[in-house]
């Protein structure tokens, strides 16, 4: 699927925040990335976001170097970004602090706000949505 220079641009710019992301899940914010592993999760908080932070790397590589498959990629991403939603749920209804600016119900609420937008970006920045319209529309 081509994309426009825009796209592009903003396909780049998640990359790298992805792959930053997954950097500070394995150093800096480590810890702070435990308050949104919600407590029903049976494995070790800091399991989940070393792991975590490998995939938001991979998946940030790939976006930025895999372009013939960006499409695919895009879907995965929006996809992981579904699965992690609980997680920042999580943080929200058990008022846990995180990050310095994620202290108080109303900044975690609003940062809820956020996650539908991670989605839009990947799926429109990728060509993933409207190439998933454009084969509903030959089926049709």
């Amino acid at each position: 699927m081509q994309t426009t220079t825009l796209q592009h641009i903003f396909r780049v710019l998640l990359a790298l925040f992805m792959i930053y992301a997954g950097y500070s899940h394995l150093t800096f914010n480590r810890i702070d990335f435990q308050a949104q592993v919600p407590d029903f999760i049976p494995i070790s908080k800091d399991f989940v976001v070393v792991a975590s932070g490998f995939v938001e790397i991979a998946l940030g590589l790939a976006l930025l170097l895999w372009t013939q498959h960006k499409t695919t990629i895009g879907w995965i991403l929006a996809l992981f970004f579904i699965l992690v939603f609980p997680g920042n749920i999580a943080q929200y209804l058990n008022q846990k602090d995180a990050f310095g600016a994620l202290n108080s119900d109303k900044a975690r609420l609003i940062r809820l706000f956020f996650q539908p937008v991670l989605i839009a970006w990947v799926l429109w920045s990728t060509g993933a949505w409207q190439s998933w319209r454009t084969s509903k529309n030959n089926i049709q």
